[in-house]
């Protein structure tokens, strides 16, 4: 039911089934537009409740993909919002939620956009993709690639963690080590892929990875009953998935599953000290977030110096009357180890980012005790055994 895509910040539009990448008058994201009116007559709380499909595809009304055959799916959605009560008492909040994206299949977040953005590319005839990523995007797109029979193209730091490595080679991927960050990866994979017929799948570069993670929020509020949570913790590299769910709970407003006029998150960003431009960019009241240099963490998924998309990311945290915060990689490490050993779950370095921030915002009474708050737990911590 897309039909039209819409640049996010000059306002022009494209055919939708064409091949897109950044808006060609201002070089911003596009975001796909939906017949909401038509897709509120299938799509429905009573529809959803009785459908049989549990991945992220249950929302395929306002997902980007037309034909069924063309969606490579491996299981990815449907993940649990699970209770992290001893953890929670410990910081003082008494509703304190983790939603384990962890579960997906390729034990991440990115599971999500990527087996979106490899669908819709595959049904507009693309044959090659490329991008950048610090691990866990690298290895989504090799494994949706391989589904849909596809050549994939990834390009890495040389430190990323060698589990990820080994997975995009298990799966066939290309894969180059770069001297370097993401934002040098991506400068490679901007060089080579109008020369080598490839196409680029990069962070919001494209406009289907934001729809695969808006269905965090979609599932979110179906798992609470149609009711939102007062606050949502998310830890913020390329910030597809703050921007994809603030896009999404406008949609659902429009589609009636939301009451009209209710009460949204406030959205907090969550980066390391070492690499926080979009924290600094909020404090400084900025719309955009200039190149973080020499960025350093042990959490590589938010090693991320420079996002094209960091206006929406501001916008959506201004917005909703949230913050962005940055915490050390000391107070990563004591959260990944206190929520494994007070709640049983075991996340990334990413994800215990968030544990981390909900104590500092817990302390300071920007969170109060009785707010619900989810904390997106991004991905699987059995890739990062060694630090715990």
């Amino acid at each position: 039911m897309m039909t039209h895509l819409e640049c996010t910040y000059c306002g022009k539009t494209y055919a939708a089934d064409e091949l897109h990448t950044l808006c060609r008058e201002c070089q911003r994201c596009l975001y796909p537009r939906y017949d909401l009116a038509k897709a509120a007559r299938t799509l429905t709380r009573d529809a959803l409740a009785t459908r049989r499909e549990r991945s992220l595809w249950r929302f395929c009304e306002v997902l980007p993909v037309r034909e069924e055959a063309h969606r490579l799916s491996l299981g990815e959605g449907g993940t649990p919002l699970l209770a992290a009560p001893r953890f929670g008492e410990t910081i003082g909040l008494r509703r304190l939620l983790v939603k384990d994206e962890g579960r997906n299949p390729t034990g991440s977040f990115k599971a999500r956009g990527l087996s979106v953005a490899v669908s819709r590319a595959r049904e507009l005839g693309v044959k090659k993709i490329a991008l950048p990523s610090a691990g866990n995007a690298a290895v989504a797109a090799s494994a949706y690639a391989a589904r849909g029979g596809m050549e994939a193209h990834v390009f890495m730091p040389k430190d990323a963690p060698e589990p990820m490595q080994a997975q995009c080679r298990a799966y066939g991927a290309h894969l180059t080590l770069v001297a370097g960050l993401i934002n040098d990866c991506g400068a490679r994979v901007k060089q080579l892929a109008p020369q080598e017929g490839w196409f680029d799948v990069s962070t919001l570069k494209e406009p289907y990875r934001v729809e695969g993670k808006k269905t965090m929020a979609y599932e979110i509020a179906e798992q609470l009953d149609w009711q939102l949570p007062d606050v949502i913790v998310y830890p913020t590299g390329g910030g597809t998935g703050i921007v994809g769910m603030w896009k999404a709970f406008a949609e659902m407003e429009e589609l009636g599953l939301l009451e009209r006029g209710i009460r949204r998150p406030r959205m907090v960003s969550v980066q390391a000290e070492g690499c926080a431009p979009i924290t600094r960019a909020f404090e400084h009241g900025t719309r955009h977030a200039e190149l973080w240099n020499d960025a350093h963490t042990i959490a590589p998924g938010i090693r991320v110096p420079v996002a094209v998309g960091d206006y929406l990311i501001l916008d959506a945290v201004r917005q909703s009357g949230g913050t962005a915060i940055s915490v050390s990689d000391e107070e990563i490490l004591a959260a990944l180890r206190d929520v494994a050993r007070l709640d049983a779950l075991l996340g990334s370095p990413e994800s215990a980012a968030t544990a981390a921030a909900a104590r500092k915002l817990a302390a300071s009474g920007w969170i109060k005790p009785d707010e619900r708050v989810v904390l997106f737990y991004c991905g699987s911590g059995l890739m990062h055994t060694d630090l715990v």
